[in-house]
Formats: C-alpha cells, sequence, structure tokens
C-alpha cells in the first residue's frame, strides 16, 4: 500500500486593516533586522503582516481549536514569479516562491488611494529582486 504525504500547496491570507510601524505589536517587530525598514504593515483578526524592505514576515494565528502561531518569514530573493490583480474593492497579490509554494495575500475593502499604496509595496517587493 503506498501512501502520498500531503502538502499544503497554497496559503491564502486576507488583510483589512493598514497599521503603521508604531501600532504593530512587540512580536511582530521582533522578526525584523536592525538593517532593515519597514514599508507597511496590515493585520484582521488575528493575523499580521509586516512588509520590510528585504522580506515580508506573516503571522498566521488560530484561536479555535488551539492556539498556535505560525510565522511565514519569506525573503523576497526566494520569489520567483508574482503578479499583482485589482478588483473591484479588492487587490490581490499573488507569489510563487523558488521552493514551488504559492501564497496568496489578498487586501479587502479597497478604494483607490488604498489601491495605490499597496501597488506601492508590490513596486518595492519587485525592486528589492534587482
Amino acid at each position: 500500500m503506498a501512501y502520498i504525504k500531503f502538502k499544503e500547496l497554497s496559503k491564502y491570507f486576507d488583510f483589512k486593516e493598514e497599521v503603521v510601524e508604531d501600532k504593530l505589536p512587540d512580536y511582530a517587530k521582533e522578526y525584523v533586522e536592525d538593517s532593515e525598514h519597514i514599508i507597511i504593515g496590515y493585520k484582521n483578526l488575528k493575523d499580521y503582516a509586516v512588509f520590510t524592505d528585504k522580506k515580508m514576515i506573516l503571522f498566521d494565528r488560530d484561536t479555535l481549536a488551539m492556539y498556535y502561531k505560525k510565522i511565514h518569514i519569506i525573503p523576497y530573493q526566494s520569489v520567483s514569479t508574482s503578479a499583482i490583480n485589482f478588483k473591484p474593492g479588492k487587490v490581490e497579490l499573488l507569489f510563487s516562491l523558488d521552493s514551488g509554494y504559492q501564497l496568496h495575500i489578498n487586501f479587502i475593502d479597497m478604494n483607490h488611494d488604498k489601491k495605490e499604496v499597496i501597488k506601492s509595496v508590490y513596486k518595492e517587493i519587485m525592486k528589492s529582486k534587482i
């Protein structure tokens, strides 16, 4: 009998609210190196995202069955392909990493100005790849 080990192929994050650096929780800032600059942070009810000039740090917290916190630290150098999708009220950042891992970061309840902020973050990520 053969068994196939399940590997999570995609991870989805939905963020709604922008968070300035001063309002980020201390646990989110402790993964930022002294040589890095925080571009912006986002949050939803339980998760946070921190975008620096070198990497993205995604905090996946779950409090339903048992409390856990999973932290994804993704250097921009490991992004092999990416895309940005603009939809009514929503922006999606889609990443394929060198490992084959797929990452989808959704920003919801976005107006034009908020979409422009996401666009500038995306451009900063892609600029750091050069």
